[in-house]
């Protein structure tokens, strides 16, 4: 549907004493991914809260392929792989400085209340902006 890449540069303190980028900040890496697909779309996730809903994440899984370590710079192509109902679902794919893949993840957030946390649609909005870049893609 709708995909997004950039770089990011691995920090020493995300390493462990094997020297790896430590399993748990994959979360952040994606984390961070799937919300800069949004602003470039043009709906920041500060818009999203404003109008009252959060996205809470309910489903990650992860494959760890090849390692990367401090100072690699890492390349997240982040995509939205289907139009958003209740629940949206992203993809992620880490590539390495020589481009191979190290990693890949598929991540399901819901759409909520902000007050009462039950289920909401997208805000209409967001739904918006994913069929306008869907189509100048």
């Amino acid at each position: 549907m709708i995909s997004h890449s950039y770089k990011i540069r691995i920090n020493y303190s995300d390493t462990d004493k094997m020297g790896f980028v430590h399993h748990s900040n994959y979360a952040r890496i994606y984390e961070n991914a799937r919300w800069e697909l949004l602003r470039e779309i043009g709906i920041p996730y500060s818009k999203i809260e404003e109008l009252g809903i959060f996205m809470p994440v309910v489903d990650m899984s992860f494959k760890f392929i090849k390692p990367a370590f401090y100072d690699d710079v890492l390349t997240v192509t982040t995509t939205i792989l289907e139009f958003p109902t209740s629940r949206i679902k992203f993809k992620f794919e880490l590539k390495n400085e020589v481009g191979e893949i190290i990693n890949v993840a598929k991540l399901t957030c819901a759409f909520i209340d902000s007050i009462t946390s039950k289920p909401q649609r997208p805000p209409k909005i967001l739904l918006e902006k994913l069929n306008l870049n869907s189509v100048s893609k």
